[in-house]
């Protein structure tokens, strides 16, 4: 891999990680670990999908995460399905 492809690779995951801090405990708790652990090796679409989930708002991904609703978008919902399922397997 060039080294500037691996660099950019870097700071775009530098970039997710930080914007996954959300200041809310229960949302840094799912969201640190599925960054440090499984982002790496997501497709690039499934990439695409969770940067979309973190441009929403904290007390609509507590409320997904928490399974008290569900987001409309079927790519959203595909990120909160991986990330609760990866903390509460069937």
């Amino acid at each position: 891999m060039p080294e500037h492809t691996a660099s950019s690779d870097n700071v775009d995951f530098n970039r997710m990680w930080w914007h996954s801090r959300r200041g809310m405990l229960e949302l840094d708790n799912l969201l640190i670990p599925f960054i440090e652990e499984v982002y790496r090796d997501l497709p690039d679409e499934d990439k695409a999908r969770y940067k979309k989930l973190l441009s929403c708002e904290d007390n609509d991904m507590f409320e997904w995460f928490m399974q008290r609703s569900r987001p409309e978008d079927p790519d959203l919902q595909r990120m909160v399905d991986m990330i609760v399922n990866r903390v509460q397997p069937d």
